[in-house]
């Protein structure tokens, strides 16, 4: 039988067939932590011990979606997000570490303060209004969100960190009647903003698996999403509640315009740790 060391080269060689070299080896660990059920440190002491006959057949299983590009995450199941473990499936999007990135500037702004009221639009895995439960004093947590699939996941993710989000089930372009006008500190959102021009840019894993109606909005109304999430984030906001989008990085002031349009005293820019308009932040 195959060491644990031999095994982990074997599904390098394999996923290098398609993946860069340092992508295949990092996905060769998860792949192996994941069916071997030993953290990183475990298996580096343990490289010498033999991997069993059915865990070399889970591993091929795995292995194999993932030489389709099916999604790490979707084969295991899990993703990691601001310390989360999450569960995904072909329901909702792949938390990405530019979100991480939303989340921490909310966190970072509002740590100190109690009582919390925030809402999360578009919220699919859950992965925002999880997070921001988890790391802020909070007196309710929205997440709305108009695929069924998706909340089912976010519910599931919810009861497993014991968080009491209250999840809505409606489009955001029907009126939100369940929560009260002029009463939410924090509005979160990373709505679909990807152009369909776009798709011919973006990996075959992404295309092929992730849900498009997260993703997608048409080239004709890139911003339409962030017009409708900007009126109902003035009205359902205390003054100097502050809103908080992912965005499209081609259209960072096209954002904070529709922002100021719409009645918001401040809209700013924030880049990535790339360097990449990302975030947009406003002030009611």
């Amino acid at each position: 039988m195959a060491t644990v060391q031999q095994t982990a080269q074997t599904i390098r060689q394999q996923l290098s067939s398609i993946y860069q070299e340092q992508e295949a080896g990092a996905m060769a660990q998860d792949v192996l932590e994941h069916v071997l059920q030993q953290s990183r440190v475990q298996m580096s002491l343990n490289q010498q011990q033999e991997v069993t006959i059915t865990q070399q057949e889970e591993l091929q299983t795995i292995v194999e979606k993932l030489l389709k590009h099916e999604p790490l995450q979707y084969v295991l199941g899990v993703a990691h997000f601001y310390g989360l473990e999450l569960q995904v499936n072909k329901n909702v999007l792949i938390p990405r570490p530019e979100t991480e990135e939303l989340v921490d500037m909310v966190i970072k702004e509002h740590r100190n303060q109690q009582q919390l009221r925030i809402l999360d639009i578009c919220t699919g895995s859950g992965c925002i209004p999880i997070a921001l439960a988890e790391n802020l004093n909070t007196e309710v947590v929205y997440g709305l969100e108009v695929s069924e699939g998706a909340l089912e996941v976010a519910k599931a993710n919810a009861a497993n960190y014991n968080q009491p989000v209250k999840w809505l089930h409606q489009d955001i372009f029907d009126e939100v009647q369940t929560i009260e006008a002029g009463s939410l500190d924090i509005i979160t959102s990373n709505p679909p903003y990807v152009l369909e021009e776009e798709q011919q840019q973006m990996r075959a894993n992404v295309l092929e698996f992730e849900p498009h109606l997260a993703l997608f909005v048409p080239d004709t109304d890139p911003l339409r999403f962030y017009k409708r999430i900007a009126i109902v984030g003035y009205s359902l906001l205390k003054p100097g509640g502050k809103l908080y989008f992912e965005i499209n990085e081609r259209y960072g002031p096209e954002t904070c315009d529709v922002l100021l349009q719409a009645g918001f005293a401040e809209a700013k820019v924030v880049e990535d740790l790339f360097g990449k308009d990302r975030m947009v932040r406003a002030v009611k």
